[in-house]
């Protein structure tokens, strides 16, 4: 089992997450986050930092969303670590109101 980030993640990519992750799973697109599944240790520490709920254990994620597991494989083997929480994107609070934007994830 592994964590999952999904679609809410996009264009807000808030890092409260990062900083609590004790094995530094995480990895930075330009909008978006990913957890490495090969360094996910299953802790769950990352769930309640995210503010927009974007982060799931792998078998919780929902019917919509569970093309963002293999997605979090792929994208994590092609960005780099993020270890260090930085601001969110400058409009992040407009887009954590929208609901459909895979569009808008940028590779």
């Amino acid at each position: 089992m592994t964590f999952v980030v999904t679609e809410a993640c996009i264009r807000c990519k808030y890092t409260d997450c990062v900083d609590v992750c004790p094995v530094d799973a995480f990895r930075e697109g330009p909008n978006f986050l990913v957890i490495d599944p090969d360094d996910c240790i299953d802790c769950a520490v990352c769930v309640p930092e995210c503010p927009v709920s974007a982060i799931y254990a792998e078998e919780d994620v929902p019917a919509d969303q569970q093309d963002f597991t293999p997605l979090n494989a792929e994208l994590a083997r092609q960005w780099k670590p993020i270890t260090r929480t930085k601001p969110p994107l400058p409009d992040a609070e407009e887009w954590s109101k929208v609901q459909h934007k895979r569009d808008q994830l940028e590779r």
